[in-house]
Parts: C-alpha cells; structure tokens; sequence
C-alpha cells in the first residue's frame, strides 16, 4: 500500500474510534423502565442511587417507581394509571397534575421530618 492509502486507512480508523466514543447524542442518558425494555428490573439512569427508599429524581418513593422499575411501570399501565403524554404512572405526573406531589411530600414529611425537594426530573 502506498502512504496515502495508509493515511486514509488511519483517518478512517481514528474517526470511527471517535464517533463510537463519543457516540451521536440522540439518545438521552435517562430512560424510563418501559423503554429500556429490562422488565421488572430496576433501570438506572446515570447517577441515579436505587438503594434509598425516595427515589429524589422522580420524587416518590422507590418501590412504587413508575419510571425507574419497569414491573411496576407495567402495574400502573394495566390499572390505567398512564399518562401517556410523559411516559409514566398519571398518579405521579407532577408535569400534568402538580398538586399530586403533596401525597408524596406528606410521605416523605412523615418519615424525615421535614419536606422533599422538588423532584430533579421536572
């Protein structure tokens, strides 16, 4: 092979390496538990902790999840408790409904003593 065709081979390779480093960006980093598609397993989205009992980016408590555990998910969705519009549980819509983050604060209250902060996915 001639250097050019050694120049263009490297070219190529070093710009794959970087698209699939770096990736497109078309995809968020979080996902909801339906569209990752890991049914009844927990989805963690990157930086994300599961291990506590509030989930603080979705702002309820994490065995009842609608976003973060795709069993549960699929609970809400067979009781028609789906909001379709914002891909989770319309009891825990805070988008749609944002006088229900009142039942889950008062929970929250209950057991800390004190109010939760606004949910981070909003």
């Amino acid at each position: 092979m001639r250097f050019a065709q050694y120049s263009t081979l490297a070219f190529g390779l070093v710009l794959a390496s970087f698209v699939s480093l770096v990736g497109c960006g078309s995809a968020p980093a979080t996902k909801t538990a339906e569209k990752a598609g890991e049914k009844g397993k927990e989805v963690a989205a990157a930086g994300h902790d599961h291990s506590h009992w509030w989930c603080a980016e979705h702002g309820v408590p994490e065995e009842v999840c609608s976003l973060c555990n795709a069993k549960v998910a699929a609970k809400f969705k067979k009781e028609g408790d789906w909001c379709d519009k914002h891909d989770r549980a319309d009891s825990q819509c805070f988008k749609c409904h944002p006088e229900k983050f009142a039942k889950f604060a008062a929970q929250y209250e209950a057991k800390y003593g004190k109010q939760p902060e606004k949910p981070s996915d909003e």
